[in-house]
């Protein structure tokens, strides 16, 4: 696309819709270097379109000019005489696409299938990595929010509705901000099923399964795996995990359309469910339990009831003398622990 440099970031307003059954949205086109971006009025990313992959739905000269992604009319974008700049400017880029095509001959046909080949391999080893890798960066956290949302809507059909007893949700949100963060008080899920233990999604939700509110005598242990599942998650990007899991279908689909196939999330929910969590590595571990004021040792005791697989845990618990920062209280705890009784 060097030949459009006169037109890099060039921005237009136009009307986008995500597929045939979608009202149109007003939105911002920015034409970069090899592909268009469309945001919301909110300046929030809707669909990321590769140039290469545009296709113009109405004749040249007729407004508003539409185009939709190869292989998906259902998705559109429309600009009017106000975008006759960038109108001019994909347009261009189509025309130089269609100069590129092979011809028939058998030299180019060679060249062609050289040059294919060359493509494809690329693809193979560098492609799935570098769309992860920018799907990481540009997915906003709304949609990641949301991406976690329809995650969790499939795993309760497996694992049943989250615990919600009324006079218990206030300790909840109470501890999700303890161990969490102030701002995170909602990000904590009790399921009475379908996870063994911990689990964590796009967007920052943790799910525990109910046994860890249940059964623990002290809600140091219960802080431990949700502290624990915290750091797993800041290990890897949530999304990034999802998508590797799903494949590089899904990740195009999700930067082109903004959305990831339903197929793609019930198998990734399920992949949830079966998989076991890697332990977290204490080295990790212990820094977080004493940034949190935690003791590790309780979670370690829960985890091993000998000590014998933990005992750097145990050894090495941050706040083994002077006692955790305070958890809950002892109301919030007992409040707590019956999230699950309705």
């Amino acid at each position: 696309m060097t030949a459009l440099t006169q037109y890099q970031r060039l921005e237009a307003s136009g009307l986008w819709r995500a597929d045939a059954e979608a009202q149109r949205r007003e939105v911002v086109v920015s034409m970069g270097d090899a592909s268009l971006t469309i945001t919301d009025m909110k300046d929030q990313p809707v669909a990321h379109w590769s140039l290469a992959a545009v296709r113009r739905a109405t004749s040249k000269g007729d407004l508003p000019a539409i185009y939709h992604p190869d292989g998906d009319r259902g998705e559109t974008l429309e600009l009017d005489a106000t975008a006759s700049d960038m109108i001019a400017a994909i347009d261009k880029v189509l025309r130089a696409i269609e100069r590129s095509r092979p011809r028939p001959g058998k030299l180019r046909l060679w060249i062609s299938g050289g040059i294919a080949g060359l493509a494809v391999l690329t693809a193979v080893i560098w492609l799935p990595g570098a769309l992860l890798d920018y799907s990481s960066d540009v997915v906003p956290p709304v949609k990641r929010d949301e991406i976690g949302t329809a995650l969790l809507d499939r795993i309760t059909r497996v694992a049943g509705q989250p615990c919600t007893a009324p006079e218990a949700e206030e300790a909840l949100r109470a501890l999700g901000r303890r161990v969490l963060g102030p701002e995170r008080g909602g990000d904590l899920v009790v399921l009475r099923g379908g996870i063994a233990q911990t689990a964590h999604l796009p967007g920052g939700r943790i799910l525990l399964n109910h046994t860890l509110v249940e059964d623990p005598d002290d809600p140091d242990v219960t802080a431990g795996y949700i502290l624990a599942e915290a750091v797993r998650a800041k290990g890897s990007d949530p999304l990034v995990d999802l998508l590797e899991s799903v494949g590089l279908f899904a990740t195009l689909k999700l930067l082109t359309t903004g959305e990831v196939p339903p197929a793609a999330l019930d198998a990734y929910a399920e992949d949830l469910l079966s998989t076991a969590r890697a332990p977290v590595d204490p080295a990790v571990l212990l820094p977080a339990f004493e940034a949190a004021e935690l003791r590790s040792s309780p979670y370690a005791y829960a985890l091993d009831l000998t000590g014998e697989s933990t005992l750097n845990l145990i050894e090495a618990d941050p706040r083994a003398a002077e006692g955790s920062r305070l958890v809950l209280t002892d109301a919030e705890w007992v409040r707590l622990q019956g999230i699950c009784t309705r």
